[in-house]
């Protein structure tokens, strides 16, 4: 079942919760992810067996400083830059260095990662 939750008028851990427990895969796609929270729902996750078809998979959008949008948006005749594999590869490492700091230090890490 494909849902939408603002977490404002429908607060989405519950009902999460609630669906974990029937589920054999889950399918997320969030624009921030804290790996604090997660603990909140381990226990569902943890119950799928893995593999092709039974496992957890995560979305994760990428998170930009707003004063980084403002300057991209103010740009004058900036084209916006394309991503070769080698730049995703840092912006892959980058965000792994961010998840284990969360874990480490148990508190929101502010991202550092280029526009």
């Amino acid at each position: 079942m494909s849902s939408i939750y603002d977490n404002i008028e429908q607060p989405i851990l519950p009902e999460l919760q609630h669906y974990l427990k029937q589920a054999y895969r889950a399918d997320f796609c969030v624009g921030y992810f804290n790996l604090r929270g997660w603990r909140q729902i381990d226990d569902g996750i943890e119950q799928f067996e893995g593999g092709e078809g039974q496992a957890c998979r995560l979305l994760v959008g990428m998170y930009r400083l707003p004063q980084e949008e403002l300057r991209q948006a103010l740009a004058i005749g900036v084209e916006p830059e394309r991503m070769d594999q080698g730049q995703a590869l840092r912006l892959q490492t980058l965000m792994a260095k961010e998840f284990r700091q969360q874990l480490t230090y148990g508190a929101q890490a502010v991202s550092n990662l280029p526009s």
